[in-house]
């Protein structure tokens, strides 16, 4: 079945739901779709070329400073999921957006999005920190309203 991405040119993580995802209710718990977004995260950083030793090596990373998830419907175990997500915008100087959207495989339904706001910082202070170069040489051809898609 077709999905209907939020967003154009996604990276996709793909996945199986097992055991270990779900709660007590028997469907999948609300804290594994932010662990799905998080590995999807990292996974999609270095496949655009920014891995955490890089990070660690200019001192710099891009820490959640706002976080807003929808959760739309259930997931349960054997089910194959889609966990994409994008770069939307960001000012290329402190703070940038990225976003998800988890999809069933079987009928294209998105069970839940999700929004982060992040802001660069020092990693040795914690303080927030201009982008270095590095970032936005990789990041910033890959954000979502650069290729003129709408930002909602």
């Amino acid at each position: 079945m077709p999905i209907s991405w939020l967003y154009p040119k996604p990276f996709i993580r793909q996945l199986v739901v097992d055991e270990d995802s779900i709660d007590g209710l028997g469907h999948v718990n609300n804290i594994a779709y932010l662990t799905w977004c998080e590995d999807t995260a990292w996974r999609h950083s270095a496949h655009l070329g920014l891995t955490m030793a890089d990070w660690l090596n200019v001192d710099r990373a891009m820490a959640i400073t706002r976080a807003d998830y929808e959760y739309l419907v259930a997931a349960f175990t054997g089910e194959r999921l889609s966990v994409a997500t994008w770069l939307v915008t960001s000012d290329l100087k402190l703070t940038m957006e990225r976003r998800f959207q988890i999809v069933r495989d079987a009928d294209g339904k998105t069970l839940f999005t999700g929004r982060w706001q992040l802001v660069c910082i020092n990693i040795s202070s914690g303080r927030p920190a201009r982008l270095p170069r590095q970032f936005i040489e990789i990041y910033g051809p890959n954000l979502v309203c650069a290729q003129g898609a709408p930002v909602a």
